[in-house]
């Protein structure tokens, strides 16, 4: 899961401007959530694992969003942003669901 964090900067080296810049880190965020599966959760430590890998991804969206929030072109970032954390908030959705359901 930790090496496509690691690849996030390398690419957005090659960015032309900042907001293509926040793009490619979001995306790269968005690569690791894509991996997590929520319908395989069967024990505490699953949930607990995909709680903490939505609650990173959420704070690294904010992040970027606070370091680009000036940029040129900004509206580019905030809506893929927004489409990460809607994801995210689906995610926790189904995982307390899951949890109900489990007796987690």
């Amino acid at each position: 899961m930790f090496s496509a964090f690691s690849s996030i900067d390398y690419r957005s080296i090659r960015a032309n401007s900042p907001a293509e810049t926040a793009v490619k880190r979001l995306n790269g965020i968005g690569e690791v959530l894509s991996g997590l599966d929520i319908s395989a959760i069967h024990t505490q430590d699953d949930m607990t694992r995909a709680l903490w890998t939505l609650d990173t991804a959420d704070k690294c969206i904010r992040m970027i969003l606070t370091e680009f929030r000036t940029a040129p072109a900004k509206e580019q970032v905030v809506r893929e942003a927004k489409r990460l954390v809607d994801l995210i908030e689906l995610a926790r959705d189904e995982s307390r669901t899951i949890a109900t359901a489990t007796g987690f």
